[in-house]
This record gives C-alpha cells, structure tokens and sequence, in this order.
C-alpha cells in the first residue's frame, strides 16, 4: 500500500512537472517567435496599412525595443512582486496586445502592440529560467529542463520564419492573432502549474501596500531615463537619413538622447539599489561579449530586413517561400543548440577560440551579398550569404554567452545576463530602424548604403570579438612601503 502510495506521488509529481516544463517553454517559444514573425509579413503589412519603409522597420523594432528596454526594470519588479503574479499577468497582457495587434488599423497602433509584447517578454523568458531553477532539484531534472526551454528559444525564431510565410498567405493579421489564443491558454494552465513563492524567493508585498519609497525601491527615475533615451535616439536615427542630419528635429533628437543618457548615469550612480552594477561595466569579458552579441543580432536582423523586401518586392516571391529561403540563416543555430554541440565545442576548445573562428563568417556574408548587386541570384549570392551567417551563430552564440558570464561571481549573474541581454536586443532594434530608414530615404544608392551598414556592424563585432584573443592585461603590483630597522 505504502509502495503504491510512492508511485501515485512520483507520478504526480512527474506529471506536474512535465506540466510546469510545457507552460514555460511554451511561452518562451511565441517570445522568440515574435522576433522573427514579422519579418516576412512586413512587405503585406506596408502594402495593407500604407506604410513606408521606415514605418515598417519600426514594427521589427517595436518588440526589441520594449524587450531590450525593460529587461533591467523587469528584473526588480519581478524580485519585488513575486514570479507567479508577474508571469501570469504579463502571459495576459501579451495575449491582450496580441488581438489589439491583429486588429490595429494603423502604423502606431500595431507598433505599440509590438513594444507591449516586447516588456510583456521581459518579464517572463528571465523569469521562466528562474521558476525552472526553483522548481526542479539540481541534477539531471534541471538540467533536462533548462535544455528543452532553451531549445524552444532556439528554434523559435526559425519556426517563426515558416509560420510567417504560411499565415501571411492567408493573410498578415494572422501572425499577430495567433499568440492571443496560446498566451491565454498557457496562462489559464499557468494558474494552477505555476508555483507560488519558493524557499529562496522574497515574499512578494500585496497589491497597493508598497510603502512610500515605491520609486526609491523600483528605480523609476533610472528606467524612465532609460527608456526615454533609448527611444529618442532610435526616433533621431530613423529620421537622419530622410530630413538629414543638421535637421533641427534630428539634432534635438541625439541630444535629447545624451541629456537622458547622462541623467540616467548619474542617477544610477546615486541610487541605493542603481538597475545597473556600475562595477560590471569594467568587467571586460562581459563587455567584449555583450558587444559582440549586440553586433551580431543587430547586423542579423538588419540583413534579414533587407533580403525580405528584395525577395518579396524585387524578386515576387510569396510569404512562403519566402519564409522558407531564411532559414539557412537560422536553422543551424536550432539544430547546434538541439545536439547540445555549441555546448560541447565551448567546452573542447574555450570560448576567445571559438568566437574567433567564426566572427569573419558574417561580414563575409553580407559583403558577399552586396557585391551581387540590385538583382542578386538566390543561389550564387542569397543563400551563400544566409549559410555564411549562419555558420558565425553556430561558431559563436554559445561561446559569447559563456564569456559573458565567465568572470562574473554567482551573485552578479542575473544582473550580468540583463546588461548582455539589453545590448543584444537594442542593437537590433536600433539597426533595423537605421537600416529600414536608409532604405526609406529614396536615395538612389539606398539599398548599398544599408547593406554597407550592416556590414560595417558586422565588422565592428568581428574587431571587437579578436581582442578576446589578446592576452589579459597584468595589474600593476602595490607598491611595498619599504621598512627601515630603527
């Protein structure tokens, strides 16, 4: 009787577990399916809302503007309100701005959905890796976990590709609908899988009983700055190619951006508990790594914007197919993570090695693809440029990650991951806006002076990832008070 009593428990507990795993991961896959499943439906979306160019580099930017700009507020709302209750309520609001998305009848509306889903993101796929963390005992359980989590954000963004070209068949709308249903669904399972404050989790303050130094507690100074700066350089950098760059508006804009930027500084240096560690920006591995992460998804993203509309406007191409000639670039990095084989190589050779080896590969690819010209052939310059990508994430996503955190102390992690998350996903919002503007601008050598920023990008992270191979610096010795006897 006891025995069997034992195994209903293990099994429940299996169940619930399984259960647990499904929701999360099932949520970090529609977090990375949003940042590819615009991509294709962009040339339908410009041609339904009229919207231009630029507009419509705001739709891919919109998303990684809110997730880049509210990962270090997400962090400490989610420490101060509790896992559960900001997971569940951000899945709710994520399906909520997914209908008004869907919806949206013009360029701002569907723009501020996207940035919605973007903080609605930041809230949960740090947070899902948390609840794993705490929900799993260390060992092969968690370990098996973190690995299917990761895999669905992995594979998100090559899934979202397909799925994009196959509902914008049907119609655009669709690749905004479809995450309503699930994000409800995964919520309602949520409330009873999710589970409340664990052993190493701060209680949670109930609702309207903060005390008064809500501001002092949350940072809201620092996260506004934050925002605000990042938002005006973005706008500033989309309207420089247009209005051009003496432009009053334009400049106003860059110094609005570095009066918010030198205000957010200062007050993060003042506050008690800053949203950023000063002391990490001196942490060298974790900056050379988050700059060139940030280099390697914003020149990704970008290229992909460019070689949409010239598959899709110059070429005919349906969504797709579309769709489906993308994947090189992204389907390499899904099967590496799936084999667990970035994980092994990290391990054989060291991470400096391995960024090295593959950070030429990108550049290369989008130089070859400019050299093709106005009308590139899918098979000798396209898809040769998609693989040369793609072969630079399966060299180096892993490896960068890992350096990231090399240095780093155990109670820094969470804070570090935030600074390195934050740059990736600015650097390809603020990319693809400059890249979507330049290609807006109507210059006659627009499409090359987009691609040649890409490639500069590019460049710049390959520069930045070779000097992981220097040696380190050696500190100077403190110097020794000599001692003289009597």
């Amino acid at each position: 009787m006891t025995t069997d009593r034992a195994a209903t428990a293990d099994s429940a507990r299996t169940a619930f577990g399984w259960g647990l795993l499904c929701v999360l991961s099932g949520n970090m896959l529609i977090d990375a399916l949003e940042v590819s499943v615009a991509v294709v439906a962009l040339p339908s979306i410009g041609s339904d809302l009229g919207l231009s160019r630029t507009a419509l580099g705001w739709v891919v930017s919109g998303f990684a503007l809110g997730f880049g700009g509210s990962l270090l507020l997400a962090g400490r709302v989610v420490e101060l309100l509790g896992r559960r209750r900001v997971y569940l309520a951000a899945l709710l609001v994520f399906a909520v701005a997914s209908l008004l998305g869907g919806l949206a009848t013009n360029g701002p509306l569907l723009i501020g959905g996207r940035f919605v889903k973007g903080v609605c993101a930041a809230l949960t796929a740090p947070t899902g890796l948390a609840i794993i963390a705490a929900a799993y005992p260390a060992g092969p359980a968690r370990d098996k976990a973190v690995s299917v989590y990761s895999l669905f954000g992995a594979g998100g963004f090559s899934a979202g590709l397909l799925l994009s070209g196959l509902l914008t068949e049907v119609s655009w709308r669709w690749t905004f609908l479809f995450p309503a249903p699930v994000a409800l669904a995964l919520f309602l399972f949520g409330l009873r899988l999710i589970p409340g404050r664990t052993p190493g989790e701060r209680a949670a303050a109930p609702v309207g009983a903060l005390p008064a130094g809500v501001s002092e507690r949350y940072d809201l100074p620092g996260a506004v700055t934050s925002v605000g700066a990042l938002l005006a350089l973005a706008w500033a950098l989309t309207r420089g190619p247009g209005a051009g760059w003496a432009d009053p508006l334009t400049v106003t804009g860059l110094l609005l951006a570095a009066a918010l930027g030198a205000a957010f500084a200062h007050i993060e240096r003042a506050a008690p508990r800053p949203l950023i560690r000063t002391r990490l920006l001196a942490d060298r591995p974790l900056v050379r790594s988050a700059a060139g992460a940030a280099a390697l998804n914003g020149s990704y993203l970008g290229f992909l914007f460019v070689v949409t509309l010239d598959l899709q406007e110059a070429g005919n191409w349906p969504p797709l197919r579309t769709g489906a000639a993308l994947l090189p670039a992204a389907l390499p990095l899904a099967v590496t993570v799936a084999t667990d084989f970035s994980a092994r190589l990290v391990g054989r050779y060291g991470t400096a090695r391995l960024i090295a080896t593959g950070t030429w590969a990108p550049p290369a690819g989008y130089l070859w693809y400019l050299l093709a010209g106005d009308h590139p052939s899918y098979a000798s310059a396209t898809l040769p440029a998609l693989l040369l990508v793609g072969l630079g994430f399966v060299f180096q996503f892993a490896a960068l990650n890992a350096q990231a955190m090399s240095a780093v102390p155990d109670l820094d992690r969470g804070a570090a991951g935030g600074i390195y998350q934050t740059s990736v996903q600015l650097a390809g919002a603020v990319v693809t806006a400059l890249v979507a503007s330049l290609l807006g601008a109507g210059a006659d050598d627009a499409r090359h002076s987009a691609l040649a920023l890409v490639g500069v990008v590019g460049a710049t992270g390959a520069a930045v990832a070779l000097t992981g191979l220097l040696p380190p610096r050696r500190s100077r010795p403190t110097a020794v008070p000599e001692h003289r006897e009597g």
